[in-house]
């Protein structure tokens, strides 16, 4: 219920969101102190004189406002009803205690090589990469905590990742934002159109963010930005009409990407006029593109290919053919000849490739991560008190039809997903069932798992 002063006391927590301005929706941080008046209405310096300007316009000096006797401030909505997900908490002065530094604090941040023995756990192969990737997030956050050093400003790094498609870029995205437990945002590049056009603002990725730290500004501008996709905005070629998606949107990552105030629409993919927005600024965000950027072997053949020649020991054009991780070599022209802008990639200094997966690796994946999808169902299966086991044969099986398949590790899931379902569904039936074995001419179709009953070793 209303109090005397007009003030909804239902919501106990409204006190830490930021108040918005009535008329232009703004928030306080960006418009500045508002005036409250019943019924709970808030509405900023600036609208409050241009309504008496407007008021006292010449143009208005002839209307009779005592035509109107039930027109009262009653009859507007209170601005309360913004739905929770479009409200901004408000910045903290002062850290009551120590409780914001011991998220991010020089002494609390593992250093690349404890990261990178984290990454271990999760994450199979890909040694360069997250060696890499270990290296420029410890550099960043130190920069982001120390923010000077010396008088010297650190750059971001930034970081852009090749690699097929299911070789983990995603994966570990993830996994490094959970271990050092910041906002993550992930999205999609295909879905980014220029402004005006539909599709979502170059700004949603940031509200993305914000709303992942639950609109909390000041920990979104301390998280991570992964944008996936990203090959798939390269300039279009032998196109006649304005390219909205895709060297316009790059264009428009620029500013975002470098660091900047920018206005981002709380709760909502675009700005409109009904729309909140606040301003974050993007200098301490770490953003990571990842992209599978398809055919791009084939420019990195034609470069290497121009030092070939005839004759005996010469460099012939087929030597990469039977390369599958010539995507080790790319570089930023090859970059550049696929239909990135070079504006672009100067803001993405940390550049590596991940390797594609072959069946030495999938059988890691299957066996040594901590979250391994065999130890899952391992686990299901012994909250059923059943153990499940699989052979050698087995590991060489899903292997195998996950390298066919040519989609990278989400074909292990697919595989598994497929001959576990009988036993899923067949186990919980017979109680008498204690173990189970699956073998590879299960996998293949050609026979039947191995099954124990309990009381049987």
């Amino acid at each position: 219920m209303p109090d005397n002063n007009g003030n909804n006391n239902d919501n106990k927590d409204d006190d830490q969101y930021e108040k918005y301005c009535y008329l232009c929706r703004r928030p306080e941080s960006v418009c500045g102190e508002c005036i409250s008046i019943p019924p709970n209405l808030h509405i900023c310096k600036d609208c409050m004189q241009k309504s008496f300007d407007t008021i006292n316009d010449k143009a208005s000096q002839f209307m009779d406002f005592s035509k109107f006797p039930n027109i009262n401030f009653s009859q507007f909505m209170p601005f309360d009803d913004l739905p929770k997900s479009q409200k901004v908490k408000k910045k903290k002065a002062k850290p009551k205690s120590d409780e914001a530094e011991k998220v991010l604090s020089l002494e609390n941040i593992p250093a690349p090589h404890k990261i990178k023995a984290m990454l271990d756990e999760y994450v199979v192969g890909q040694e360069y990469a997250k060696k890499a990737m270990s290296v420029a997030v410890y550099n960043h956050y130190k920069r982001v905590i120390t923010n000077t050093m010396d008088d010297i400003e650190i750059e971001k790094s930034n970081m852009l990742m090749l690699g097929p498609t299911g070789c983990g870029k995603t994966y570990l995205v993830r996994t490094i934002a959970r271990l050092l437990d910041v906002p993550l945002a992930i999205t999609d590049a295909t879905t980014l159109t220029e402004a005006g056009y539909i599709g979502d603002d170059v700004e949603s990725i940031l509200s993305k963010l914000l709303a992942v730290a639950d609109n909390d500004v000041e920990k979104a501008e301390r998280g991570i930005v992964f944008i996936d996709e990203i090959d798939k905005i390269a300039k279009k070629k032998e196109t006649h009409s304005r390219d909205v998606s895709g060297e316009s949107v790059q264009q428009g990552l620029l500013k975002i990407l470098e660091g900047a105030d920018i206005e981002v629409p709380v709760g909502s993919g675009s700005k409109n006029a009904m729309t909140p927005v606040t301003t974050m600024n993007t200098r301490n965000i770490l953003f990571i593109c990842g992209g599978a950027f398809p055919d791009i072997e084939d420019i990195i053949k034609q470069r290497l290919n121009k030092q070939s020649s005839m004759g005996f020991n010469a460099d012939l054009k087929d030597k990469h053919d039977k390369n599958s991780n010539i995507m080790k070599e790319v570089t930023v022209e090859d970059l550049r000849d696929f239909g990135m802008i070079p504006e672009f990639l100067g803001r993405l200094p940390v550049l590596f490739t991940l390797d594609a997966l072959d069946k030495d690796m999938y059988i890691k994946i299957l066996k040594e991560p901590k979250n391994a999808i065999l130890k899952q169902y391992q686990k299901l299966l012994e909250l059923d008190e059943v153990k499940l086991c699989f052979d050698a044969s087995a590991y060489e099986a899903i292997a195998e039809e996950a390298l066919s398949r040519k989609t990278g590790a989400r074909a292990l899931r697919a595989i598994i997903e497929k001959f576990m379902l009988d036993i899923m569904y067949e186990i919980p039936r017979d109680d008498s069932i204690g173990k189970v074995t699956i073998t590879g001419d299960y996998i293949k179709g050609k026979g039947a798992p191995i099954i124990e009953l309990r009381g049987t070793d």
